[in-house]
């Protein structure tokens, strides 16, 4: 249990990216990796704020208007100057690393003694790892239901659709370019709120904490999709909150296992690989077992 709480905790608070993920590259059918950058920008804008005395609710805010415009640059650039999704993410992650070095004024932003969101429950009697489950939970159940509900909306239909068919909603007079922006500023919103909260967790905001974001998302899904199924919206979402814990705790247990924390990222390629490739495997297994 000593493990396995704190795991959750983070896994919970990853979870919250995994969703932004989520919107893009399964409901949009974008790989957007603005998120190695808004995820730490939203860090950094937090980290930057709280130092200033500045409310933690209203630090987390304000980072998550600054993915928004994240995601807003990089719908623009895609959109409207036609450049492919995949460069003008890469073009505006590059473009966070200077803006989080203005932003923090430095590489590394400590939080020591800085009173964060989980103060007030640290105030309460919990402990650090119960006051970070706590607001897990409650920030994960509130973005989850709040998703579930905009996406059965008119303008959450239709950027559904827009990852679904992209021609056949033009058709029907839906302006793409605004449901792709749209669907760009809200995953990139979740990002950075995710870096937010993981930078006050840590206790502290760093310019490379974004560096394998897109991997720890994608690998996120897909182990969710794989092991709890896809079978509807609100079932991709729980999917996916339950991806990342699990992710979390995998990863836990190799570390557990003696392995060296700089093979991580090798660790986690590997895993999504598998991961990718288990719907075919399973394809193959079912046709072999019907003759």
């Amino acid at each position: 249990m000593d493990l396995l709480i704190p795991t959750i905790s983070q896994g919970l608070l990853w979870s919250i990216m995994a969703l932004g993920v989520y919107l893009t590259f399964r409901v949009l059918d974008i790989a957007d990796l603005t998120v190695e950058g808004s995820f730490p920008l939203g860090a950094a804008v937090a980290a930057a704020l709280l130092v200033e005395g500045i409310n933690p609710v209203v630090a987390i805010f304000i980072a998550a208007i600054a993915g928004m415009v994240a995601g807003v640059v990089t719908g623009i650039l895609h959109t409207k100057l036609k450049i492919p999704a995949l460069l003008a993410g890469i073009l505006t992650m590059i473009a966070l690393y200077s803006v989080n070095l203005r932003i923090m004024g430095k590489a590394n932003l400590s939080l020591l003694r800085t009173d964060t969101i989980f103060t007030g429950f640290l105030d309460l009697g919990m402990k650090n790892t119960e006051a970070v489950l706590a607001v897990g939970l409650l920030t994960v159940l509130l973005f989850a239901v709040f998703i579930y509900y905009f996406f059965g909306t008119e303008i959450g239909a239709a950027i559904r659709a827009t990852g679904f068919n992209q021609q056949m909603i033009r058709a029907n007079g839906v302006n793409t370019d605004f449901t792709i922006i749209l669907g760009l500023l809200f995953s990139n919103a979740l990002v950075a709120i995710s870096g937010a909260l993981v930078a006050q967790s840590n206790g502290f905001a760093d310019v490379g904490m974004g560096v394998g974001t897109i991997v720890i998302g994608l690998a996120s899904v897909i182990i969710g999709e794989v092991l709890f199924g896809t079978r509807s919206f609100k079932n991709c979402l729980i999917s996916v909150i339950l991806g990342s814990i699990v992710y979390r705790i995998v990863i836990a247990i190799v570390l557990q296992m003696g392995m060296p924390p700089n093979d991580l990222k090798l660790f986690t390629a590997v895993l999504v690989a598998l991961a990718l490739s288990m719907p075919l495997f399973k394809d193959k297994w079912n046709n072999r077992a019907r003759g």
